[in-house]
């Protein structure tokens, strides 16, 4: 397990874990801003081949917005990121710790909105076995 955020190997398809994540990610409030395939982009760029690994970016807007209201720089920590890649046989899905970003910012108002976005961030990793 990582310090900074939750982690598992899963016996499922990466697109299946892609497509999990991103539905009880929605079910907890988060939106996708943005998915980068670093594949491609890898591909693209240095011409290399890699394995499936992508970054989702989400974000809870209302949170989003309560954050930034009590730090108007917090947008240098967002969004929250969640990454789905290949490793052997098996598809891990990690997501960050927003209590562990978040202590770098001395800034009290933000841990209680960490704390509630991690417990949510949690809930949809927890939901994919």
């Amino acid at each position: 397990m990582i310090g900074y955020g939750f982690s598992k190997a899963l016996d499922l398809p990466f697109e299946k874990v892609r497509e999990r994540v991103i539905e009880e990610l929605k079910k907890e409030g988060f939106g996708l801003l943005m998915e980068i395939d670093l594949r491609d982009k890898f591909k693209e760029k240095l011409c290399i081949d890699f394995k499936k690994y992508i970054i989702l970016g989400v974000c809870n807007p209302p949170n989003a917005h309560k954050a930034i209201l009590a730090e108007e720089n917090i947008g240098l920590m967002f969004p929250c990121n969640v990454i789905v890649y290949e490793k052997g046989a098996r598809t891990v899905l990690s997501v960050i710790k927003p209590t562990v970003a978040m202590k770098m910012i001395d800034n009290r108002e933000l841990d209680a909105i960490a704390e509630f976005i991690e417990v949510k961030l949690k809930k949809a990793f927890d939901a994919i076995e």
